[in-house]
């Protein structure tokens, strides 16, 4: 039989968007099925295959794109969106794959679930895209996204710490705003589709939050300030506000931990 663990590199190295779509979610219902062995017995690869497009660009480098007010700003937003959605699909699997042996089952349950939700993130932006003329690899993409993933892949507790609760958890305080300018603008599809994503990314953070505390109870740490030390050493970004305190606290993420490292 498969293992989990297998089945996790092979979405990893699957460059093209719907093809990595399409293994996702089958992967997600072979392990619904128990048709995957709960067994970790390759490695992640350090990076997922890319495909050709879209373009890579530094931070530094990616033009500047409105905030969703006008046509051209709404298309530039939703391609940035499906590009944090693409990467997310690699980003749950590596977790289940690469840390899955450290915890019990119930890990590997959650962050394939997080990886089957992301494919379908993508795919109906991808969709939306393609409905106003455009598609996934049309614009360039922000190059740094897995650049978390890296930093954190040697420790299941960092990597939680960054990638779900705070890269995740930023998701929560922005859509909101971003949803009533879409719908403003009235594109109400695609104000649709981010208010899905949004509520699922609740769920998504909740298991980060949880599977924190988890590591913590095991370890004998203070959850939120163990939090604050982890992001400190390997988040390279800033903790800013405006912070969406109800949607956080919803998943677990009080403001004990964040708002000791907030910068305004």
């Amino acid at each position: 039989m498969t293992s989990i663990a297998a089945a996790c590199r092979d979405i990893l190295l699957t460059s093209d968007p719907a093809a990595k779509v399409t293994l996702a979610r089958a992967t997600a219902r072979a392990w619904r099925r128990g048709e995957l062995a709960h067994r970790f017995d390759v490695a992640m690869p350090d990076e997922p295959a890319r495909p050709a497009e879209p373009e890579l660009l530094a931070p530094s480098r990616m033009p500047k794109r409105g905030r969703g007010g006008s046509a051209k700003g709404r298309l530039a937003l939703l391609h940035a969106l499906a590009h944090i959605e693409f990467s997310a699909i690699d980003l749950a699997f590596d977790a289940a794959g690469r840390f899955g042996a450290q915890f019990p089952r119930a890990f590997s349950d959650d962050w394939i679930s997080v990886g089957a939700d992301e494919a379908m993130h993508f795919a109906v932006l991808d969709r939306r895209l393609r409905g106003l003329g455009s598609r996934y690899g049309a614009l360039p993409a922000h190059a740094g996204l897995w650049e978390a993933a890296a930093a954190t892949s040697h420790d299941a507790a960092a990597r939680l710490a960054v990638v779900p609760m705070v890269l995740e958890a930023r998701g929560l305080d922005v859509t909101p705003d971003t949803v009533a300018r879409i719908e403003a603008a009235g594109d109400h599809a695609s104000a649709g589709i981010l208010r899905r994503i949004y509520t699922d990314e609740i769920r998504h953070v909740g298991f980060g939050s949880a599977w924190f505390g988890y590591l913590c109870a095991n370890g004998g740490f203070a959850p939120a300030a163990h939090w604050q030390m982890l992001v400190t050493q390997h988040f390279r970004g800033l903790i800013k506000p405006p912070f969406n305190d109800s949607a956080r606290a919803k998943a677990g993420l009080t403001r004990e931990f964040y708002a000791p490292l907030a910068v305004n």
